[in-house]
């Protein structure tokens, strides 16, 4: 008989109906009473055993964490909590659990506990909505550009490129680490390297996408990037998952539009296929909220925080605009913020972000043409010489979820802007190949899709949105 998912049988009317399911043992009470769960759902099925007329055998190794297969029939039950349960007629052990080395024992555990344990915590109630959501704004995402003919594009892992000019990368070689060849003054010779020159894993596929973008018209890429940042925070990882459209026949207006249909999108579907497990995570923020000062806590829940950015246009604010907005603030003259904002020119930090969102416009906010001075170097370049064509999309909670511009189509204007800050033309020849050949208008952004799982579940550490966070001196499983 065909096994059927708990979260199925929890919709099914009961008509008595046999039915085989397949779960592991959250709990066994009373030797009659198994909560079984296949991480269809958070809730469990009830099923009861007949402890008379099954072998003592089987019931000793009905243990917390052990796999079995039940088949019985679907009757109304009598407990709270649950419109249906299984009488079972046989009990089968798939998989045995010693009950006093297993560590997920049915009690409340620390994240801090369960980071350590990353293998197992998938059967946790918090990270089986967390990574259900996960995997329904992962699929959201594709659909969201195929519905509007995006073409997929798998961007290279490997690369002999910076694209963010960061220089924090991790190297790919298959040299002897510790007897690299040598050149005749004294520098590591990649010439002899596996790839013949200097690789490293890539920061960004936004390079290479711009290429795509150039026949294809729209393009997106979803895949991994890594930055070799020393960051041990809870909002850094090493290893992290990047959205990254780019479209040709766009300017910075055009990209806006985009980023903020996309998010709005993706945030609905999951609410719509994911409620249930949105609301699990929205109570347990609500309990970890309480355990903070009352000034530290935010004013929003996670499902009103949803609701904020769905429900409200969100607002176009120049950075010049928001700068004075900043210094101007109560809470920039009486000091609240961590770092005042005093001039112009300044990166704005999480707090500035926050505080436009959630104090001042109270809808979230896309920032636009910001001093180029901080800004790459293939954003496009504004006519009054100081800005750029750049955009950040910033949310409540988080601050910045997305950032993008209008890329620089101008050759002579990109290429002044590369020499200004040292980037080697020569290396990027076949970037600049882009710029003499059919030129044109386009735009892209980037969405870190970490950050936006962080988001949408409410966790308040990044490590607890990807299934093995790799960070630093850690990379664990």
């Amino acid at each position: 008989m065909a096994r059927l998912r708990i979260k199925d049988i929890l919709n099914t009317a009961p008509t008595e109906q046999t039915i085989t399911v397949k779960g592991w043992v959250r709990t066994f009470r009373n030797n009659s009473f198994i909560a079984l769960n296949d991480g269809s759902t958070n809730n469990n099925l009830q099923v009861v055993v007949d402890f008379n007329n099954t072998p003592e055998t089987i019931l000793k190794r009905i243990t917390t964490g052990a796999a079995l297969s039940v088949t019985g029939t679907l009757i109304p039950s009598l407990g709270k909590g649950q419109t249906v349960e299984v009488k079972a007629s046989s009990v089968e052990i798939l998989g045995d659990s010693d009950a006093e080395k297993y560590p997920l024992q049915p009690k409340k555990h620390s994240l801090e506990f369960l980071r350590e344990i990353a293998h197992l915590r998938f059967r946790t109630n918090t990270f089986g909505a967390v990574f259900r959501v996960r995997n329904t704004l992962a699929h959201a995402i594709h659909t969201f550009f195929q519905e509007r003919g995006f073409v997929y594009m798998h961007t290279p892992i490997i690369t002999s490129s910076d694209a963010e000019g960061a220089g924090e990368m991790f190297r790919v070689t298959s040299f002897d680490i510790a007897n690299p060849p040598k050149d005749e003054k004294g520098n590591v010779d990649y010439s002899q390297d596996f790839f013949g020159k200097s690789t490293n894993l890539t920061v960004s596929g936004q390079l290479e996408g711009e290429l795509a973008a150039m026949a294809f018209s729209d393009i997106y890429t979803f895949g991994p990037t890594f930055r070799a940042e020393n960051s041990n925070t809870a909002r850094h990882l090493a290893e992290f998952w990047m959205i990254e459209p780019e479209m040709a026949f766009c300017d910075l207006n055009d990209n806006m539009n985009v980023a903020e249909e996309m998010l709005q999108y993706v945030i609905k579907i999951a609410l719509d296929k994911n409620l249930e497990d949105i609301q699990f995570l929205s109570q347990r923020l609500e309990e970890e909220e309480k355990q903070k000062p009352q000034n530290e806590r935010s004013e929003l829940n996670l499902l009103d925080k949803l609701k904020f950015c769905l429900e409200n246009k969100f607002e176009r604010v120049t950075y010049t605009q928001a700068i004075e907005i900043l210094r101007e603030s109560n809470h920039n003259k009486k000091k609240k913020f961590q770092y005042l904002v005093d001039k112009w020119g300044v990166d704005l930090q999480s707090e500035h972000e926050r505080y436009l969102v959630e104090k001042h416009f109270k809808k979230p906010v896309i920032l636009i043409d910001y001093p180029k001075e901080i800004k790459s170097f293939y954003m496009r370049q504004n006519d009054d010489g100081k800005t750029v064509a750049a955009m950040d999309i910033l949310f409540p909670g988080i601050g910045e979820i997305v950032g993008g511009s209008q890329r620089e189509e101008r050759l002579d204007k990109l290429e002044v802007r590369m020499k200004e800050i040292g980037i080697p033309v020569e290396e990027l020849s076949w970037y600049l190949d882009t710029r003499r050949f059919g030129s044109c208008p386009h735009a892209g952004f980037g969405l870190g899709f970490e950050r936006l799982v962080l988001f949408v579940t409410g966790m308040t550490n990044i490590r607890d949105v990807i299934p093995f966070p790799r960070t630093p001196k850690n990379c664990e499983f």
